[in-house]
């Protein structure tokens, strides 16, 4: 199977969320120095729900798409649920299987998410 499926080329491509938001309650940014990727993600947190969120990002397909994946995930949901977001789910989105050499590409988007949802809990 081709890792650059459809979906992953179309999310690469047209990021969903792609781009800085307005007054986020927290920015992160996360990279992989061993290959490049890196990811900034901003979200606005209202009453423990993210009401808003935008990501940059460079690199490699598997590392934006993935975040473009979980951003449509992530969106409206509460804190609570998504501090139990799993690699697992990552992997589901991208349906694709990841090679080991491509899991910190893959889950670099959820690495920055944990991230910012740490910086959150830490500020309120």
């Amino acid at each position: 199977m081709d890792i650059y499926s459809e979906t992953i080329l179309d999310h690469y491509q047209h990021p969903h969320h792609a781009g800085s938001i307005s007054n986020p309650t927290i920015k992160v940014t996360e990279d992989n120095p061993l290959c490049g990727d890196k990811i900034s993600l901003e979200l606005t947190i209202k009453n423990g729900v993210v009401e808003d969120l935008g990501f940059v990002g460079t690199g490699c397909a598997i590392s934006q798409a993935a975040m473009s994946l979980l951003a449509d995930e992530i969106g409206g949901k509460k804190i609570s649920s998504l501090k139990k977001l799993k690699a697992a789910k990552v992997y589901d989105l991208l349906h694709v299987p990841i090679s080991p050499g491509r899991v910190k590409c893959a889950l670099l988007g959820l690495s920055t998410l944990k991230k910012a949802l740490n910086l959150y809990d830490k500020k309120s």
